[in-house]
């Protein structure tokens, strides 16, 4: 872990709080989720659910997140048996990784990736094997490239769609040649899914789990989390599903990480999961808004942006403002002009194509993204 420092978000957060910038860099929303969960999570304070849940989770969240796939995806899952509760998506990642992999095996992945990505696979012994999404519009793949990356060494590939840091969705096209490399190496894929519900209408293509691939289900293990489709990142409630010989393995490494967490919040995230569709919808639409929103405002900043069809998270290359690269950008622009953002360019292994590109997080307060707005507009 000697290449691992301190994560790019606690470093511009850190800054941002020095010199009281405005933080559009960490993906965190400054709302709280819906009254129903909040009252669910205080009525389990209150009604004695503070100690030890069981280790996979309790039954009435494992069962919710079984109807919430089910409902949503039309994927079946057993709650007893193919779906563990974790502490947030990073923890199953590192644990998923961990239970797959020995060490040198190859993990197939696209840069820019979560910074956790490679944590996880170094923690495991094993090998990144990066394929590189392009600024080219839809951060499109080479899929030669992709191709290549296969080798008798690969275990598995991690694949992140919704897409942070791009907004990127993959396509059907895009997931068939996963699945079909996936099937033809025998390999396992390991799908994080915590936006799954954040693509956007003008999207170019719709959320499709892997999983529901031909021939997938069977070798997939599908990651999801409370975090970001409920506005409670701070509770770290996670889950994976998939086959019932993967989830033992994953349990036997997270029962050594975490053992358990968050008994109160995993009956609110019961009530959660069940809550209408219109809830979904409008929470997508709301921050589709401010999407738009932040998108104006960078462009008449001068930022040439690129699309965003779904999470968090909107890109823009400052190469038109700016001769130096997103780093240096990004370091001196609390001081500068008070808002704080991060440098694309840490989440590659090549990092030349993204040396002008800066991520923004929208999912704030529309006055928050308007005082952002105004202060990148300068003086």
């Amino acid at each position: 872990m000697r290449p691992f420092g301190t994560t790019i978000f606690a470093e511009m957060s850190a800054l941002a709080v020095r010199t009281g910038a405005v933080n559009l860099g960490q993906g965190f929303p400054d709302t709280d989720g819906p009254p129903e969960m909040l009252a669910a999570a205080e009525a389990a304070l209150r009604g004695g659910r503070n100690q030890y849940p069981p280790g996979p989770g309790i039954p009435e969240l494992r069962a919710a997140v079984a109807r919430h796939q089910r409902r949503f995806w039309d994927l079946r899952y057993d709650p007893d048996g193919e779906i563990l509760i974790t502490a947030g998506a990073t923890e199953v990642i590192a644990a998923t990784i961990m239970a797959l992999c020995e060490p040198g095996d190859e993990v197939v992945c696209f840069e820019p990736f979560y910074d956790s990505y490679a944590a996880s696979i170094a923690l495991a012994g094993a090998v990144r094997r990066p394929v590189t999404l392009y600024p080219d519009g839809r951060f499109a793949f080479d899929p030669g490239q992709l191709r290549a990356a296969f080798s008798d060494r690969t275990r598995l590939v991690l694949l992140n769609s919704p897409h942070n840091p791009t907004g990127k969705v993959f396509t059907r096209d895009e997931l068939d040649l996963i699945a079909r490399l996936c099937r033809d190496h025998d390999v396992y894929a390991v799908t994080d899914e915590v936006y799954e519900h954040l693509v956007f209408t003008d999207s170019a293509a719709p959320h499709v789990p892997l999983a529901t691939l031909d021939g997938m289900r069977e070798r997939t293990l599908r990651i999801s989390s409370a975090g970001k489709t409920f506005s409670c990142t701070g509770w770290k409630i996670g889950w994976v599903s998939g086959p019932r010989e993967l989830i033992s393995a994953v349990t036997r490494v997270k029962q050594f990480l975490t053992y358990v967490n968050g008994a109160p919040f995993q009956p609110a995230i019961a009530v959660a999961l069940d809550l209408p569709d219109a809830y979904y919808r409008d929470f997508r639409d709301g921050l589709q808004a401010r999407r738009d929103r932040l998108a104006d405002g960078l462009a008449r900043a001068g930022l040439r942006v690129l699309p965003s069809e779904g999470t968090y998270f909107i890109t823009a290359d400052i190469s038109g403002v700016s001769d130096g690269d997103g780093i240096a950008f990004c370091r001196e622009l609390p001081e500068r002009l008070g808002v704080a953002a991060i440098p694309t360019q840490v989440f590659y292994d090549n990092a030349e194509p993204a040396r002008t590109l800066v991520r923004f997080a929208f999912c704030k307060r529309e006055e928050v993204i308007d005082e952002a707005v105004r202060r990148l507009a300068g003086p």
